[in-house]
């Protein structure tokens, strides 16, 4: 069986940007190019992976390939960096986190990475938690900042601490409170976020209240926060997030603390690029605020 990294690139492309004009925008080729690349990979492999009309999508054996590939490539790149002398190491990192430390932890980061390495293009991929364990691992993406990984892998760092705050209004009767318990906020209306950290959230209040519901669940970051803004009800945010806050409103600490470690990572069942693992030596852990790992 004669496959070629080529195909295997051509076909992620194709998924991942939605069709076959976008992916060879993305790769710099023809669109002619990446649909005969496709189309030999479908020869070589005796199965269509790609349905292309009426509406692009994979078949099931596609969905079934695509991680393959996707660790294939990964694993490639890897190779070439790993041939490159370390002084001039070139080339593009994904690396995942969720929203959260997209704002508050990356732009540091992202700038120091910057300055000792010119020749390495960091992309951002945002998502949820769990979303972003399995982009590691099917080589979606080549590093990750984790939330309190259950398994963390041995070279991976602690590059800093949050810990989960409430959020109410300045005139909320608890506003003033130095630390308020989560069993406090169980007579207002929780708010929890639709996505990233809130199951964790969510299953904070049913420790104290099996029944807890959420008033309303919000995916995106900014709405949820204003809600609490306009009075709809009261939230728990991570602290790395204090600079969305909407006006009147603040972050007040529970009692007792709930911390979260947040971890840069590569993937656990494959090696590390070798640009991940430059990126990773740059990394103290707890840089960000000065704290020593425990």
């Amino acid at each position: 069986m004669a496959v070629s990294l080529a195909q295997f690139r051509a076909l992620v492309a194709v998924n991942d940007h939605g069709g076959f004009a976008a992916a060879a925008d993305e790769l710099g080729i023809t669109q002619s190019a990446v649909s005969h690349a496709v189309a030999a990979l479908e020869a070589e492999l005796g199965a269509v992976l790609v349905v292309r009309k009426p509406v692009f999508a994979l078949t099931a054996t596609g969905v079934e390939v695509l991680p393959h590939a996707r660790s294939a490539l990964a694993s490639a790149d890897a190779l070439v960096s790993a041939a490159t002398e370390a002084g001039d190491r070139a080339g593009t990192v994904r690396l995942a986190a969720p929203s959260t430390v997209c704002f508050g932890l990356l732009p540091g980061l992202l700038s120091g990475w910057k300055s000792a390495f010119p020749s390495i293009t960091v992309r951002v991929f945002e998502g949820d938690d769990p979303e972003l364990v399995a982009w590691l691992e099917d080589g979606t993406v080549d590093a990750a900042i984790l939330v309190n990984p259950e398994h963390p892998h041995p070279d991976a760092v602690t590059v800093d601490r949050d810990d989960y705050r409430a959020v109410v209004r300045n005139d909320h009767p608890l506003a003033d409170a130095e630390r308020i318990e989560v069993a406090d906020l169980l007579d207002d209306s929780v708010l929890v976020s639709g996505g990233g950290c809130g199951p964790e959230v969510t299953a904070m209040f049913r420790r104290h209240d099996p029944r807890f519901r959420p008033a309303q669940r919000v995916y995106d970051n900014a709405a949820l926060l204003n809600f609490v803004a306009a009075g709809l009800g009261i939230t728990v945010f991570p602290s790395i997030g204090s600079g969305m806050l909407a006006p009147g409103t603040r972050m007040l600490p529970l009692n007792p603390p709930i911390e979260r470690a947040l971890v840069f990572s590569g993937p656990s069942h494959r090696p590390w690029n070798p640009l991940v693992q430059a990126l990773r030596n740059t990394l103290s852990p707890a840089a960000a605020t000065g704290q020593s790992e425990t």
